[in-house]
């Protein structure tokens, strides 16, 4: 994330905060920019926290970021993968859904040894 100023956890709490009623099922999906905003924000968030470039995490069409520290991957299809849609995404961030129900249920798509999120999920600011 060279060259971004970080995030605070205010900003990443304000981002998620519009779309917790949906997630919740308390309300209608919000609009897709407020809905990206919360994504985007809580992915970079994570690859500032665990920075690094050993997994890439993906909720299209919204954000791909790479974090965690090991081994660089600059071409092609990363050896280690995280693949989400956007809400099971905001409720893995917000603690809503645990990563091993996430993953066995087949909400989320996780590929390579060091592709397992559950040690840094839910963000902290969120928990």
């Amino acid at each position: 994330m060279a060259g971004t100023a970080p995030i605070p956890a205010e900003a990443l709490r304000a981002a998620v905060a519009p779309v917790l009623p949906w997630l919740r099922g308390e309300a209608e999906q919000p609009p897709r920019a407020v809905l990206g905003a919360a994504v985007k924000t809580s992915a970079r968030w994570l690859a500032q926290q665990v920075p690094g470039r050993s997994v890439e995490v993906r909720v299209p069409p919204h954000v791909a970021v790479q974090c965690i520290e090991g081994p660089r991957h600059t071409r092609g299809t990363p050896p280690n993968v995280v693949e989400t849609d956007a809400a099971t995404w905001l409720r893995l961030v917000c603690g809503l859904l645990s990563w091993d129900d996430a993953v066995a249920g087949g909400a989320v798509a996780a590929s390579g040894n060091r592709a397992d999120l559950a040690a840094v999920l839910p963000l902290r600011p969120l928990r």
